[in-house]
């Protein structure tokens, strides 16, 4: 799967969580020994004023059967909706969904009647919204493409003439340590006068907190995500707290998140649930005991399945504790931590009985109700289900997903021994050995058709996802990028480059076309391709090449940025004759006064995409070797199809691709001589 994370910071788990660690252990101690199934007490318990089923899940996000999980859990939810239907809420507590195949499936077409007009992860959001989520906690993984993608899954998308063309998320998004309006991509969906809203009004949105009524009972839900977000994922500009030396002081986190907390509160709100995305349990057993007025924390991020004691623990799964884990808050008031298992295979269920001041009776909690509840076949016997039971409309997008999954994911192309970089920050910022092996890829298949090309170049921007996975593993606060996932029901090993992953990382398929360059033309090019260069930009005009080397001083104007400029097969026949140098030290060499250079680029930017000034060259002699964009994966000419080539060809599964990317400083085909001297040749 294919996740863009910044390069990857020293952990701060050291920082964050070892100090935890003693007082977590006394706390797991405590709530088992505590158990759900305490006799009741000599004296007669508080009346029951208001009972609420809370439904709820988290980690959509690591594999194994996404299709029949998904459908398992929907039948769960409409059973137990039904059992209580006025008094139900359904939250997750984050991770939604992961990079990879079944949510990259949803990018194919056959999902339109679904979802209005496909796109890759709206498959995982639309199932939730089938299944009537009310709110969620920010996990790590929901942001591992960038906030820009994280918007256009929340928001809804409208055509030309304006009709809706995907509804996204009807549901907010919620955390309270988080500041959404410092990044220019989520900065519409988020509003001060969000927070505190009714969930059913903040469809598309971002909020710290929110209110859903439930059968005239105002219930708060508070949303709060691991500070470590910067070290895992991709939060592009979003502010977290605490943040620095602060990351790993609990009562910090426990002062970004009590506001939220209180500004319910003030309301006369008494009943409150916290989606909190930590990434260790600990965590939220930290906050349990730290916390004044909460009374669920619904815990996300660790993976950890909890379990009361006639819960049915899916095979190779691990019981990690009692459900719920029981504390008592600074103010003595009962708090309740749930967690389940990830990947739709278990929907958690707790019935919380509270007493007329709004504290939950801990010893009227029922263990025939609350739990994990297994969405297999055996966990759906369980519940008097079969999987004939599941929601139609999650069965439909589910079984699309299933076929695009075993046509696409299926078939292979080649291997990688490392993770393809395709972060948007970074193809649109240096190079990365994703965008060589693409350029790599063009000039080859072009060169079949053409022996004298040379060059290739194309956008950053043209690279729409990784090749890889991106996992920040249970317990772990760092993100750790990885190779392909396998895929063992279509044979799919782990590092396999398959048509799936490949019509996800280039899903523009723009077809490329051949022209001829002089050498001040291929300068003027590459001017333009760094023109706008700032640290950390995103504009998609920024080259990623193969054939030549070049460098740029990004501190000069604009078209006086390049300095050198060498090609490395100046006839594009091989064996090498050169490098040659095209520009040195401010001028032309004298050599290649003459000489013209074949190039092939991608079809949009021969018509002017990106403003890139193809049609000043002066004599192009331009042959397209595919139509513009759009082409099928099989079109010759294609990108998809000349990527998928020389996969095959030139990186089968016993010699994979395995040239691991690096951080600027050590990049040589592009030099940023901001951040490295020039070492490229500077005369023939």
């Amino acid at each position: 799967m294919n996740l863009p994370l910044r390069p990857t910071r020293p952990s701060t788990r050291s920082v964050f969580h070892t100090t935890l660690l003693a007082a977590a252990l006394a706390l797991s101690l405590a709530a088992c020994g505590g158990g759900s199934d305490s006799p009741p007490p000599a004296v007669p318990l508080p009346d029951t004023a208001f009972s609420l089923q809370v439904l709820h899940v988290a980690d959509m996000d690591s594999g194994g059967d996404l299709v029949t999980n998904a459908k398992g859990l929907s039948a769960l939810v409409q059973r137990f909706r039904a059992d209580m239907p006025n008094n139900t809420v359904f939250l997750s507590s984050g991770d939604n969904y992961i990079p990879g195949p079944f949510f990259n499936a949803s990018d194919d077409a056959s999902l339109n009647p679904e979802l209005v007009a496909s796109g890759a992860g709206r498959g995982d959001i639309e199932i939730l919204n089938l299944m009537g989520l009310q709110a969620s906690a920010v996990g790590n993984h929901d942001l591992d493409l960038g906030t820009n993608f994280f918007a256009g899954l929340i928001n809804f998308s409208t055509n030309s003439s304006g009709s809706v063309t995907w509804r996204g998320a009807q549901f907010p998004y919620l955390s309270s340590n988080l500041t959404f309006t410092s990044d220019s991509n989520l900065v519409s969906l988020a509003s001060a006068a969000n927070d505190g809203a009714e969930a059913a009004t903040l469809k598309n949105k971002l909020a710290r907190y929110t209110v859903i009524t439930v059968n005239g009972e105002r219930i708060g839900v508070v949303g709060a995500s691991t500070p470590t977000l910067p070290s895992i994922t991709s939060v592009g500009n979003i502010g977290v707290a605490p943040s620095g030396a602060d990351v790993g002081d609990i009562d910090k986190l426990v002062a970004e998140i009590q506001p939220s907390v209180k500004a319910l509160t003030d309301q006369g709100i008494n009943k409150i649930v916290l989606l909190a995305h930590m990434q260790q349990l600990q965590v939220e057993q930290q906050l349990a005991t730290r916390l004044r007025g909460v009374d669920l924390i619904i815990a996300g991020g660790s993976n950890t399945g909890l379990y009361d004691a006639n819960d049915r623990v899916r095979p190779g799964d691990t019981n990690g504790g009692v459900y719920p884990l029981r504390y008592t808050s600074p103010a003595n008031e009962p708090v309740l931590v749930v967690n389940v298992d990830a990947d739709y295979k278990y929907l958690g269920r707790i019935v919380l009985p509270f007493d007329a001041q709004g504290r939950v009776i801990t010893d009227k909690l029922d263990i025939n109700l609350n739990g994990a509840w297994a969405t297999d076949t055996d966990g759906l016997a369980r519940a008097g289900l079969t999987v004939a039971d599941a929601q139609p409309g999650v069965v439909a997008i589910t079984d699309k997903i299933q076929a695009v999954i075993a046509a696409k994911d299926g078939n292979l192309f080649g291997a990688a021994s490392v993770y393809l970089e395709g972060d948007r920050v970074l193809v649109r910022n240096q190079e990365t050995n994703l965008g060589n092996l693409t350029a790599e890829a063009n000039l080859a298949y072009a060169q079949t058709l053409d022996g004298s090309t040379t060059l290739s170049l194309k956008n950053g921007g043209g690279i729409r996802s990784s090749l890889g996975s991106v996992d920040a593993p249970p317990g772990s606060t760092t993100g750790v990028k990885g190779i392909t996932r396998a895929n063992p029901t279509v044979n799919k090993q782990a590092g396999d480059i398959s048509q799936l992953d490949i019509e996800f990382a280039l899903r523009f398929n723009n077809g490329l076309s051949l022209l001829s360059v002089t050498p001040a033309e291929l300068k003027a090019l590459l001017e333009h391709g760094v023109s706008d260069w700032l640290v950390n930009s995103t504009q998609g005009k920024f080259p990623q090449i193969a054939g030549l080397r070049f460098s740029f001083d990004p501190t000069q104007a604009a078209g006086s940025r390049v300095r050198t400029i060498v090609v490395d097969d100046p006839d594009g026949n091989g064996p090498l004759t050169g490098p040659e140098v095209v520009y040195a030290q401010g001028a032309f060499t004298p050599e290649v006064a003459a000489r013209t250079y074949r190039m092939v680029t991608l079809g949009f930017l021969a018509n002017g995409g990106d403003a890139y000034p193809f049609a000043a060259l002066s004599a192009p002699n331009r042959n397209n070797l595919a139509s513009a964009s759009g082409n099928l994966f099989t079109t010759p000419g294609s990108e998809q199809n000349a990527f998928s080539s020389h996969m095959a060809n030139r990186y089968p599964r016993l010699t994979p691709y395995g040239v691991a990317d690096t951080a600027a400083a050590a990049d040589t085909r592009i030099q940023n001589l901001s951040v490295r001297a020039d070492s490229l040749p500077q005369s023939n």
